[in-house]
């Protein structure tokens, strides 16, 4: 046989391989999947309702897609690929929606939103005192926390008070959770303090 023969007979052996599964084929291997789209959907979306719509766009875009899929080829990695890629293309719309864009040329106020303080005095104060809780706080605590505050990374800080990774990380929550008490105790309720900042 001649190569030209050989790569034509490949070539026609590649086509029947590749042609395009009917449309019963294709709607039954789609519903077999249902169950587990529709919980992919839901660990993406954590939500129920965007996770039925995001299984619905997955349905009709798969559906009218359904020529580019290539038997053969794994058919669940290709339907998670497309709900995944509508997801992340959701998701950026989302962010671009929630975008302030401010064009005034004082750069502080960027992005700053309808949160503002009215009153620097009461904004020092309440610092003065959070940094007189973090104060009182216990040495061994309060070393990693500020440490951490400051922008130091956990292995950063591991290494610098020569300790254990996991002894950083638990000291940093102690002192987390030992300033949300005595914010609670200050003042009453911690989303009030937030608002006075």
């Amino acid at each position: 046989m001649e190569f030209v023969e050989q790569v034509y007979i490949l070539h026609v052996d590649c086509l029947i391989k590749y042609q395009n599964m009917s449309t019963l084929e294709f709607d039954s291997k789609f519903d077999l999947l249902t169950i587990a789209l529709r919980s992919f959907a839901y660990n993406l979306t954590k939500n129920d309702e965007d996770a039925k719509d995001l299984y619905q766009e997955t349905a009709f875009r798969a559906m009218t897609n359904r020529e580019k899929f290539r038997p053969g080829t794994n058919f669940k990695a290709w339907c998670y690929t497309i709900m995944k890629n509508i997801f992340i293309n959701n998701y950026r719309k989302k962010i671009k929606r929630n975008t302030i864009l401010d064009s005034t040329d004082n750069d502080f106020y960027i992005n700053s939103g309808s949160n503002s303080v009215s009153n620097q005095a009461g904004s020092n104060i309440m610092m003065k005192e959070l940094n007189r809780m973090v104060g009182s706080l216990d040495a061994s605590i309060k070393d990693p926390f500020v440490m951490h505050f400051e922008g130091f990374k956990y292995q950063e800080i591991a290494d610098k008070l020569t300790l254990p990774l996991g002894t950083v990380k638990s000291r940093i929550f102690f002192a987390r959770k030992a300033l949300k008490e005595m914010i609670n105790n200050y003042y009453g309720d911690i989303n009030l303090a937030r608002t006075r900042l």
